[in-house]
């Protein structure tokens, strides 16, 4: 593990760091869904309950492997009305019970991280999790092609596995069919700072 990594795996710090751009990030996923009609979420990598709030009407299941978001995350929340709980768990290898699925499933800025055997693995074990009626949404950093502030950023991620865009739709269409696929830039005063995606998608059957 990297000295960066070690640091980032705080809680506060990265809390602190994600806070300017967790809303922009997030933007896509609001336009397109009407978030007060979500029933049951799942929110991947769910870090320490970054994307909690949005999901104050739903019962909303985070999971994250590293322990330390999750305790952080339920300090911060709570799990008293046992309709916000935090598990600190392998996507790849999550179950949900068939009375327990998802009507929305969240994987924001997760598989970045992961090389491309275990991106199909986790996508393809999550596509069983989902209600029939239910979407996956994907946020992701792209790779671009062309040299830029945003490519060395995305090559500077502590993500090791940032994509470029049809590298990313083929991942993403191997277990889901497609709704949206949408680019979009996050930056400040203008200026992109990461290229990402946003991908909405229902489960293959």
């Amino acid at each position: 593990m990297s000295a960066l990594d070690a640091i980032m795996r705080q809680p506060l710090v990265y809390r602190l760091w994600m806070a300017p751009f967790a809303e922009k990030k997030f933007a896509p996923i609001a336009a397109h869904n009407d978030l007060s009609l979500v029933r049951r979420v799942l929110d991947v990598g769910c870090g320490p309950g970054t994307n909690a709030t949005h999901f104050l009407s739903a019962e909303y299941l985070g999971i994250d492997l590293n322990p330390q978001y999750v305790r952080d995350a339920q300090r911060r929340y709570g799990e008293s009305d046992g309709r916000r709980r935090f598990l600190a768990a392998d996507a790849a290898q999550f179950a949900a019970p068939p009375h327990q699925k998802f009507d929305f499933v969240l994987v924001n800025s997760f598989l970045h991280h992961v090389d491309d055997a275990t991106a199909r693995n986790i996508l393809a074990n999550l596509s069983k999790t989902l209600t029939e009626d239910g979407h996956v949404q994907i946020l992701d950093l792209v790779l671009p092609e062309r040299p830029s502030v945003a490519g060395f950023l995305a090559r500077s991620d502590r993500g090791n596995f940032p994509r470029p865009l049809e590298k990313w739709r083929q991942i993403f269409s191997e277990s889901f069919e497609t709704l949206l696929f949408e680019p979009y830039d996050l930056g400040a005063c203008g200026i992109p700072l990461w290229k990402m995606v946003y991908f909405k998608g229902k489960a293959r059957t």
